[in-house]
């Protein structure tokens, strides 16, 4: 707008203007001006895509926010209901805001990790002060610079001890796996020769809310193209567990995992947890799960996040000390063809997505059984773009059961027909036991693809990084030996009648908690610092 005024004004005294006309362009020119220089006052220091208020304040100012954009200002206002979150930068309920007298985001002191001459020796960087410091020290979790700029800038393009690239003359099966894409088939098997692994998980507590849901499912009936029952993984929490119903679970073949002690309401916990934090939470979880649920293979390896909120380098720390296998809680964007699981010796094969999210960036052993979002479109030849989906029953645009099971085969050519990656189908079990129509849709889906394909297996988590490790094709799969463990378990239960134990904990004041398990009932309800719950802090 600035330009076209002076453009117009320069023309009037070219070219002769009246009086009058020339002194409005002239106006117009110099208020175009001072708008120019209020603009740029108030974007010099935003980062790109920031928003930003100019009021602060309750009601409708907790509703406004301006962004600076290369064609100028641009508002918007937050539906009824609603609040702007400065630092998640998204609209959120108006409760869940805390921020509404804040103009901006938290301006955080920077390092100066590149500069025109270096400030520092070799192995050294510069805090933000120009001070040096060890490498090392920088994105490590601590504060180390006296401004605390060491860790204001540690994301995966800015940490200087962020993991490298995927470098496949380095990184070799069956202990590493990358590609720089993500979606490179492992052993370099053409997708037709690869069989489609499914993976079914239930996050939270077994218990008498699910248990006969579960039983449904896996029903003894439903076989892989081995002869073996399909298999699932489920991601325990602690919290109304039945632990006899997890012993039951495991010796029929399906994978348990760990999902935390506490589940923390707080999601805001789960990204800034210290590795001690994740270390009590994923770890004393184990210890309650193979103890009071009797399992003694060392098979709980697995760790999912409650709400999916990745931990950063802390929680990777964390599994690498603890000896977990891998993480299932980081999410890769909808893309075709998906992304293949992958080691995190490397740098991530694609953006840490989701809002606010706290992804590692550093080296770590450990596998990554990426979430690839699912596809929510019902007809995506004609459907408008819509954002994908993690957790099936996030998917809240599915309504009824035909929708579903279109949802369902829909995904299953995006995988099955492009490069083979597992499918991932995450639930919570209440979605699918609150809407009886999704579950018979569901069952029917699995039945169609058994009776139809003679390539497709339904298997557990650490079954896929098994195959991963060792690619079998879909005539070698049917002998594969790590998908024909505890094949077809039949047999009593391992007790008829489990122990009810109401247990107290100091950590846990004012509840009574009922615990269930085949073993001997415990003094303590397990918790954080008591995991065995025999009182020894």
């Amino acid at each position: 707008m600035a330009r076209y005024a002076r453009i117009a004004l320069v023309a009037c005294l070219l070219f002769a203007c009246d009086f009058a006309t020339a002194n409005r362009w002239r106006r117009q020119a110099e208020d175009t001006k001072k708008d120019d220089n209020l603009e740029v006052e108030l974007c010099k220091d935003k980062d790109a895509g920031e928003w930003f208020r100019l009021v602060a304040g309750e009601g409708d100012n907790c509703r406004d926010v301006i962004q600076c954009t290369a064609s100028g200002i641009q508002a918007i206002r937050c539906p009824a209901g609603l609040f702007f979150d400065i630092e998640k930068q998204t609209c959120d309920w108006k409760d869940a805001v805390k921020n509404c007298k804040l103009k901006n985001k938290e301006r955080k002191i920077k390092p100066l990790l590149y500069t025109d001459e270096p400030l520092c020796q070799d192995g050294f960087l510069a805090c933000g002060d120009s001070t040096c410091m060890e490498r090392g020290l920088f994105c490590n979790g601590e504060k180390d610079c006296t401004d605390g700029s060491d860790e204001n800038s540690c994301d995966i393009d800015n940490d200087p001890n962020r993991a490298p690239p995927c470098d496949s003359s380095q990184c070799i099966l069956p202990d590493c796996f990358c590609s720089e894409d993500g979606t490179v088939i492992p052993g370099d098997l053409p997708a037709k020769d690869v069989p489609q692994m499914i993976t079914i998980t239930f996050d939270d507590a077994i218990n008498n809310n699910n248990i006969e849901l579960y039983k449904e499912i896996f029903n003894g009936k439903r076989k892989n193209p081995n002869g073996c029952d399909i298999k699932a993984t489920f991601f325990v929490s602690h919290k109304y567990t039945n632990y006899s119903a997890v012993q039951e679970t495991h010796k029929k073949g399906h994978e348990i995992a760990v999902h935390s002690i506490t589940h923390n309401d707080d999601e805001q916990f789960w990204s800034n947890a210290t590795v001690d934090d994740w270390g009590r939470e994923m770890a004393g979880m184990r210890v309650i799960i193979e103890k009071f649920a009797n399992i003694t293979d060392n098979s709980v390896v697995g760790v999912r996040a409650p709400y999916l909120r990745v931990g950063g380098n802390n929680q990777f720390t964390m599994m690498e000390e603890q000896a977990f296998l891998y993480d299932s809680t980081i999410t890769a964007p909808l893309s075709n063809p998906p992304l293949w699981p992958y080691t995190m010796y490397f740098r991530m094969p694609h953006r840490c997505h989701g809002n606010l999210q706290s992804c590692p960036t550093r080296s770590h052993a450990v596998w990554e059984m990426v979430m690839n979002e699912l596809d929510r479109r019902e007809d995506p030849t004609n459907d408008e773009y819509l954002p994908g989906c993690a957790m099936v029953d996030s998917c809240s645009n599915i309504l009824t059961g035909d929708q579903f099971y279109n949802f369902l085969n829909h995904n299953f050519d995006r995988h099955y027909d492009q490069n083979r990656a597992p499918l991932g189908l995450y639930f919570h079990a209440a979605w699918l036991r609150n809407n009886p129509e999704f579950l018979e849709a569901f069952l029917y889906w699995i039945d169609e693809i058994l009776s139809t394909h003679n390539d497709v297996y339904f298997t557990t988590m650490t079954q896929v990084i098994q195959w991963v490790q060792n690619p079998r094709t879909i005539s070698e799969a049917k002998n594969f030996e790590p998908w024909r463990e505890k094949c077809a378990v039949e047999g009593p239960p391992a007790c008829w009648v489990p122990h009810s134990c109401k247990l107290t904990s100091k950590e846990v004041p004012g509840e009574t908690i009922n615990l269930q398990t085949c073993l001997r009932c415990p003094v303590n309800y397990p918790w954080l610092n008591d995991p065995t719950g025999d009182g020894r802090y």
